[in-house]
């Protein structure tokens, strides 16, 4: 037998219904903001990650689904989404058309990674990009959009905030972490070790617990910010304490690379493990002409889809939909021909059997169906047709003439 690759699971209903119902609260949440929708391939040149990512990242280093196609062209599979979505937006010349242009996107990821729970080697993200816009604003829009995301789907999380400073911040932080670092030189991991000479900022997310003890006291990003960044930061604050949302600020979060700058979060649940990230953010006001664009400001967010479907779990969703179904074999052709006629304007599930209306009613509980209509021998002797709303439980008998009309009014 043939099964799929390991760290690639196949998504069979309900488990698809409950990523559908994710995407569409995403969406939904995303289009209130102004964002549109966005598809890039799944396949880009290998350079472009290696440029985005960065090439001593896990990321490029270990993960990457890389080779080498018929044409000779070093290519990839898509391990985040950002990257793929700053190529568009320079190549359709955006960059050079001014204004600000806001994209939501969502879809596979591949990354080669021990799966556990939440992480596959295949996986999902919903994220947004928006650029030409450097108001600290869109910083706490986008903050406040995963929040309501968050709470439309029922999900208790945490938020953590940093400011990266700008260029003048960062210029003077990493001359008094690369000193400090160099005073510990030898105490520290190899990983860090090789992150100090790359992306020193990097050594502060280290998992390693001799690391980690070192590092808490090392120099904060956040005591060598410019007056223009730390006006940034307590302004994002202000918003988000005027909008009822709660943060902590965590000195140490960090993106390892040049074109982050000024805010950075992330949103952690307890639900799937300790301390563990389930969308995360901030500002990269360089990544477009980092990969050969016109200078254009930049902030988004990306969330694992997967992570958020351990949370949820298979809970109950709304029921929607109608459930048609007739109790009687000679009745089948004409629940056909109705059922079909209420597509047009409903989603109807049409049951090709007769059976008791006992065994209807489960197969449409099942179904999370929200109408039961059933069609019997007393219904059709008066053109008649027997409702139930499987939520309130209200029952009556309609009239066909009026069907429409009252499933209208639901």
């Amino acid at each position: 037998m043939i099964t799929a690759l390991r760290g690639m699971k196949d998504m069979l209903p309900p488990r698809s219904e409950l990523y559908e119902y994710i995407v569409k609260v995403c969406e939904s949440v995303a289009k209130n903001y102004g964002y549109k929708q966005i598809f890039t391939p799944h396949l880009e040149e290998t350079i472009l990650f290696k440029r985005s990512v960065g090439e001593s990242s896990d990321i490029v280093g270990k993960e990457m689904y890389q080779f080498i196609d018929k044409g000779e062209n070093d290519v990839c599979l898509r391990p985040e989404g950002t990257a793929g979505v700053v190529r568009a937006f320079i190549e359709a010349k955006l960059d050079r058309a001014g204004g600000v242009h806001r994209c939501f996107y969502h879809g596979s990821m591949f990354r080669y990674e021990r799966p556990q729970k939440g992480r596959l080697r295949e996986f999902h993200q919903f994220g947004v990009e928006c650029f030409g816009e450097a108001s600290v604003y869109e910083d706490a829009s986008i903050i406040l959009m995963i929040n309501e995301i968050f709470t439309r789907l029922g999900i208790k999380t945490t938020l953590k905030i940093n400011s990266l400073g700008d260029a003048n911040s960062m210029s003077a932080y990493r001359a008094k972490l690369l000193k400090f670092l160099d005073a510990h030189e030898g105490e520290i991991c190899e990983d860090c070790r090789r992150r100090k000479a790359t992306n020193p900022i990097r050594v502060l997310d280290c998992k390693v617990e001799k690391c980690q003890e070192i590092y808490k006291n090392a120099p904060l990003m956040i005591d060598s910010l410019s007056p223009e960044a730390a006006a940034d930061f307590e302004r994002l604050k202000q918003i988000l304490k005027a909008n009822g949302v709660s943060y902590e600020i965590d000195p140490k979060l960090v993106r390892g690379l040049d074109y982050y700058c000024k805010t950075a979060f992330e949103f952690i649940s307890n639900e799937i493990g300790s301390q563990s990230a389930v969308a995360g953010g901030g500002r990269y006001d360089r990544l477009v002409e980092y990969l050969g664009g016109k200078a254009s400001y930049g902030v988004g967010f990306a969330m694992g889809i997967e992570r958020i479907m351990e949370i949820i779990g298979e809970r109950d969703k709304e029921r929607e939909g109608i459930y048609l179904c007739a109790m009687d074999e000679r009745n089948l052709d004409f629940v056909y021909e109705l059922g079909i006629a209420l597509r047009r304007k409903f989603k109807v599930e049409i049951s090709y059997e007769a059976k008791k209306l006992q065994k209807h009613l489960q197969n449409a509980d099942s179904k999370g169906a929200k109408i039961f209509l059933c069609l019997g021998e007393n219904e059709m002797k008066s053109d008649q047709i027997w409702y139930k709303n499987l939520l309130t439980k209200t029952e009556k008998t309609i009239n066909l003439d009026d069907l429409e009309k009252e499933l209208s009014g639901e």
